[in-house]
């Protein structure tokens, strides 16, 4: 038992370091981290996986933009839509993510979610062009937590979607760019709750009790 505390504890310590370097360099990940991680833990929650798959996605989910750590500024902080050579710097950040928790050996678990969040069902996306089941399920639910709440928080070149928006977006993208299974999962247990989704209390660790 004191085995089992011991390594949440270290574990926990890594991901927060982690993030707190990664909102030094980017702030708008702070929140956006935190509210993808708890967004995936419902799904994760909800599809009835086990504790450790549970913690798992948590944590991936946690880190899955750990690798703008090595974007640069001029980029990561640009207001308005990447195009070309600037997007293409951009989506390195899968790479170097997985690159930086691969060295972890506590984190290695969850290299395939950090590498893939971007990848399409279709198999048009990046960095590794998967499609379908050869995406890991960890991967697709992050993909639509990160999708979600990107959609539904401001930037300083748009306003945010309303919640009814957004589900109409990820239903349209169903099959295409997201497992449709997932997404109507959602809607149908009503995951998509924004109010709930932003009343995340960022301070909060998880423990082993959270992920039942």
């Amino acid at each position: 038992m004191e085995k089992h505390l011991f390594f949440d504890g270290f574990l926990h310590e890594i991901v927060e370091v982690l993030g707190t370097a990664l909102d030094a360099k980017n702030p708008y990940t702070c929140g956006h981290s935190e509210r993808v991680a708890e967004l995936s833990l419902k799904i994760a929650k909800q599809m009835n996986f086990t504790k450790k798959e549970q913690l798992r996605i948590h944590i991936g989910a946690h880190l899955h933009d750990i690798g703008k750590i090595g974007i640069p500024d001029a980029i990561l902080n640009k207001i308005g839509k990447l195009t070309g050579e600037k997007f293409a710097v951009m989506k390195n950040h899968t790479c170097i993510g997985a690159e930086i928790v691969g060295k972890i050996s506590v984190l290695d678990s969850i290299i395939d979610i950090v590498r893939h969040h971007h990848e399409r069902i279709d198999g048009n996306g990046y960095p590794d062009g998967l499609r379908g089941n050869e995406i890991s399920i960890g991967a697709r639910i992050v993909s639509i937590a990160d999708a979600f709440d990107a959609m539904t928080s401001a930037r300083a070149y748009r306003t945010a979607l309303r919640t009814d928006e957004a589900v109409k977006e990820l239903i349209r993208c169903s099959g295409t760019q997201f497992d449709s299974c997932i997404v109507q999962l959602c809607k149908n247990y009503n995951l998509f709750d924004i109010e709930n989704h932003y009343q995340i209390n960022y301070n909060k660790k998880a423990r082993r009790d959270d992920f039942v």
